[in-house]
């Protein structure tokens, strides 16, 4: 049975949900904020914690995997746990991970996201194309067998991107700019929306770019970054209905009690909801 893309899977679930994507960021300091060592110990109940608290009411969660990857094998076993448990209670879970790659390496990327055998399987990952977008393909062909997505990196908040990003390229284009033509190719014809999206980041004001990519734009930088929901349509334009909203600090800072990360993610996603028409 051919499974189901995860564009639809995520328009679904923004349509029903309300499309905010809460980051699971266990900085040190916010293990220390929440009263809790920086170990191992203090990474499961921080992960638990969000997990009860936000699976079963946002659209997406999104691990930032380095966080857990420095504890070792212990810390990619609770990674592992969060992703099931996530999945489990209805969100659509999104691997932070930001790999870019070539080839066999790039393919055991793939794999180790993207395949349902896997023990790290999400619905998403995010990827890096800046050693071409064709190195992407084993991740693309993966994704598409799986039902899953990726999320490429083409406009990212940080000052230092734009260096890479905001360069010309051959044609004239930004390589920011041929890198959303390259995803809005690979959305082409895919209703209700394709399964290739971009990360732009919503701290960023006018782009300069055309975010047509028929697939869902990852918005990180709402929150402690600065950027607020009100931003979105000047950033995003007529692609904002299809921004995925990405907040962690400005959620996570209000735990470790479940009901203060629920009433931060509520009102995030409510201030959402009043600055992107649904339709």
């Amino acid at each position: 049975m051919t499974p189901e893309p995860f564009g639809a899977r995520l328009r679904h679930a923004m349509d029903t949900r309300g499309p905010l994507c809460v980051g699971i960021d266990p900085h040190a300091s916010l293990l220390g904020s929440w009263g809790l060592n920086d170990d191992v110990a203090g990474l499961e109940r921080f992960t638990r914690t969000v997990v009860e608290a936000l699976a079963d009411r946002v659209a997406v969660l999104k691990p930032q995997s380095a966080f857990f990857e420095r504890f070792g094998s212990r810390g990619v076993a609770v990674l592992e746990k969060a992703v099931e448990e996530a999945r489990a209670a209805g969100a659509l879970v999104l691997m932070d991970a930001k790999r870019g790659d070539i080839g066999s390496t790039m393919g055991a990327y793939a794999a180790t996201y993207l395949d349902k055998d896997s023990p790290l399987f999400s619905d998403a990952v995010t990827v890096s194309p800046y050693l071409g977008f064709g190195s992407l393909r084993p991740a693309l062909d993966a994704a598409e067998v799986s039902g899953a997505g990726v999320f490429v990196l083409a406009l990212t908040s940080n000052p230092e991107g734009a260096e890479v990003q905001r360069a010309t390229s051959a044609d004239g284009r930004s390589l920011a700019q041929l890198m959303l033509d390259h995803m809005a190719a690979e959305n082409a014809g895919a209703t209700p929306l394709g399964s290739v999206g971009a990360v732009v980041g919503a701290t960023l004001g006018d782009t300069g770019a055309d975010l047509s990519i028929n697939g869902p734009l990852l918005a990180p930088g709402i929150g402690a970054q600065g950027a607020t929901p009100a931003d979105l349509p000047r950033v995003f334009g007529a692609a904002v209905r299809n921004v995925v909203p990405s907040v962690s600090r400005g959620v996570l800072r209000h735990g470790p009690d479940v009901s203060g990360l629920r009433e931060a993610a509520g009102r995030f996603a409510d201030e959402v909801r009043t600055a992107v028409p649904e339709s």
